[in-house]
């Protein structure tokens, strides 16, 4: 098995993120690169799951959430992955909703102010 590695540097390019929040990933047990002495290598399981971890973020869930997430797939296989995956979209997409009513509700008072303000300088 000849599997293309990414080294620390390429990760980052790839996913265009700081070397501080890759570090930070490893930390949390985000990620497990391989380690040759100093240096380290990320394989396609570290690949796929950087991506994971970006598109959660992208959809608000904590890291903390994710990690968990993760874990469920090391711990109890693909079925409860998917799962826990529609439990948490289903909580996530209450809370984008509750948070789109609340910015609607500001732009819309935010127009009101506005457009009152507006109509004292004619």
């Amino acid at each position: 098995m000849n599997e293309k590695r990414l080294s620390f540097k390429e990760m980052c390019a790839k996913f265009d993120v700081t070397p501080r929040t890759l570090r930070y990933y490893e930390y949390i047990e985000l990620l497990s690169p391989e380690k040759e002495g100093r240096s380290r290598f990320y394989g396609a399981t570290e690949l796929a799951r950087m991506t994971l971890i970006l598109r959660g973020r992208r959809f608000g869930f904590s890291l903390e959430d994710i990690r968990q997430w993760l874990m469920i797939y090391e711990h109890e296989g693909t079925q409860a992955q998917m799962r826990e995956w529609i439990e948490m979209a289903d909580r996530q997409l209450v809370e984008l909703q509750e948070q789109r009513k609340q910015l609607d509700e500001t732009m819309a008072e935010l127009k009101s102010l506005r457009d009152e303000t507006e109509k004292t300088l004619d």
